[in-house]
């Protein structure tokens, strides 16, 4: 589950903070920070992780 998580949730962090940096570019990283990982948590917690747990559900079991 780890690795799974690891390499999702790498691509997702990094297109995530392409797009948003020119809308949060002026803000100090601390702020930037403060408003993406919430984003990061929410969408690991409720789309990555059940997904992955769908199409994966059954070889992590093992």
């Amino acid at each position: 589950m780890w690795l799974l998580v690891v390499v999702t949730l790498y691509p997702i962090i990094t297109v995530s903070v392409a797009l948003a940096a020119p809308l949060l570019d002026r803000l100090p990283s601390a702020a930037r920070f403060a408003i993406i990982v919430p984003v990061m948590v929410a969408l690991m917690l409720w789309v990555v992780v059940p997904l992955l747990h769908r199409v994966f559900g059954s070889w992590l079991a093992r």
